[in-house]
């Protein structure tokens, strides 16, 4: 191959010991580039032997961060040369895009991302995005690419590939009025990045190929919607939020930080979003000697309705401004270390446990609604997709012929989470956020504040032997928001999980149906 002895000149030229860090790092990258174009794997695993290599290096904190993401790219590269095939898309495990989606948020999470330049840092959480809703985490993906576009909101690769998730997420809604709500949104994002003051990194002959894919989707979709007339609805009307000042409040917390149980909070942060409206779509059991009760129904009524305790209990704990009515008289000695007592504490930490729990039994509903039989006692949410096969864990055949795009997007939204037997994890911080749930659960968690705190780093590493762990309370916090969101996540894939594999039922379905109507729950009832 011609171009062989080019890529091996810059993979030695990367390699070369007299280069300072920097310089080596740009040649690296340009290792990466340019093994990407020629389709060479073995240029793209020297190239991250590389990146290994450099970073025993003394590297400053935005070289870090820069690293990770050329690892990212390598990662990236070795998917396309590797996974060529259109049915390779559909795979549920891709090593490849799990090494992308952990390096990129490493570089994220890392505390040299804030010194990048703006540019960059959208690179990182642009491809973060994408890769996330390649993976079916395609409302994670919304959340990325709207922080994306906060710090560059003409950044078109944001625009762009945010207008296409937007179009796959309305294609896994049930309700017609969100899917054209959507689809509008899509348009509007599609328009945006093909403008003239979209900014496109990489030059023009970057941006030719994108481009033509963003203004192909654009032309699709403004033909589809032609001749659909719009949504009447009032998207800005404060009833929605309730007539009482501290209910507006609740309401207001939860819209700003997309806590509801309602497609549209991820579309929009407007009142016409502060209601928890997600529900399953009609359900087909089978007869036997009657009608079974609808036992996944109450299932994903008790998840919500724990949820949205969950929420109102974080909410509470955070809010409060001083002692309750509960804490006074509560005999408490001094020990010195200062850590924070109250009825408020206590509810964000019942919070966080609630949210992990709704987890696991997402996990069980998924074993009951599709007949995995895998004993409870066994059913984790990390493990619910895997049997073992002699020494390896391997996706249940029972997933892998479906063609669920929500469910396979609950499968890497599993990868979050840290267990022993399952280590290949998406999140840096899944360890962490592990071990302040069984510190919670199972032994003592301190909470305290600022200056006073054990450094974070205490919380990185769970051992056996470790009765107690400290935790500043400001980071603590951010971790039960991020938890409540990702749980929030769970619960909408899991609804239009279940609506593709009832469509899917329906296809295949030979024999008529009986209908079995049912009420709804009135919130007087609620007590």
């Amino acid at each position: 191959m011609s171009d062989q002895p080019n890529l091996g000149q810059l993979l030695a030229e990367a390699s070369r010991p007299d280069l300072d860090p920097e310089d080596a790092v740009f040649q690296i990258g340009l290792v990466i580039d340019a093994a990407h174009d020629f389709g060479h794997e073995a240029t793209v695993l020297g190239a991250l032997a590389l990146c290994d290599q450099i970073e025993k290096r003394q590297l400053s904190d935005a070289l870090k961060v820069t690293v990770e993401y050329f690892k990212a790219n390598a990662w990236a590269a070795l998917q396309e040369i590797r996974q060529s095939e259109p049915a390779d898309a559909w795979l549920w495990e891709h090593p490849e895009l799990s090494k992308q989606i952990l390096h990129l948020r490493r570089a994220w999470a890392h505390p040299g991302f804030a010194a990048l330049p703006s540019v960059r840092k959208c690179q990182i959480l642009t491809n973060l995005a994408n890769q996330m809703n390649a993976a079916g985490r395609f409302v994670d993906a919304i959340q990325l690419w709207d922080q994306a576009l906060a710090l560059n909101q003409n950044f078109a690769m944001a625009l762009g590939n945010r207008g296409a998730g937007l179009m796959h997420y309305a294609r896994a809604l049930y309700d017609p009025g969100h899917q054209i709500l959507f689809l509008r949104g899509a348009l509007s994002g599609l328009h945006a990045a093909l403008a003239k003051d979209a900014i496109w990194e990489g030059g023009e002959e970057a941006a030719k190929g994108p481009h033509q894919v963003f203004a192909r989707l654009r032309d699709d979709l403004t033909s589809r919607l032609d001749g659909f007339e719009d949504v009447e609805l009032d998207p800005d009307n404060v009833e929605h939020l309730g007539a009482d000042l501290g209910e507006r409040e609740y309401r207001r917390w939860c819209m700003q930080r997309r806590l509801f149980l309602n497609p549209l909070n991820d579309l929009w942060r407007r009142p016409i979003v502060a209601r928890d409206v997600l529900t399953l779509p009609d359900l087909t059991t089978p007869l036997t000697d009657g009608p079974e009760p609808p036992r996944i129904i109450a299932f994903y009524n008790q998840i919500k309705q724990e949820y949205a305790s969950a929420r109102w209990l974080l909410f509470s704990g955070l809010a409060a401004d001083g002692p309750h009515n509960s804490d006074r008289g509560v005999v408490l000695f001094n020990t010195l270390d200062y850590p924070i007592h109250g009825l408020a504490i206590e509810q964000v930490k019942i919070a966080y446990r609630s949210a992990y729990s709704l987890l696991d039994k997402i996990a069980i509903f998924i074993n009951v609604y599709l007949g995995l039989a895998v004993p409870t006692a066994r059913v984790s949410f990390r493990s619910i997709w895997l049997e073992k096969t002699g020494r390896d864990w391997v996706i249940r055949p029972e997933f892998a012929r479906l063609d669920n795009w929500p469910l396979r997007g609950l499968f890497w939204l599993a990868k979050d989470l840290y267990e022993p037997d399952f280590s290949d994890v998406t999140d840096p911080d899944a360890r962490g956020v592990r071990a302040i749930r069984n510190h919670l659960e199972h032994r003592f968690l301190r909470i305290h504040d600022g200056t006073l705190a054990f450094p974070l780093s205490a919380i990185e590493k769970e051992t056996d032997d470790q009765p107690s762990m400290s935790v500043d309370r400001a980071v603590f916090e951010a971790k039960a928001i991020r938890l409540l969101q990702l749980t929030r996540s769970a619960v909408v894939y899991l609804s239009l999980a279940v609506r593709r594999e009832e469509e899917r039922r329906s296809r295949e379905r030979s024999v008529g149906l009986v209908s079995m109507p049912l009420s709804l729950w009135s919130d007087d009832w609620k007590r």
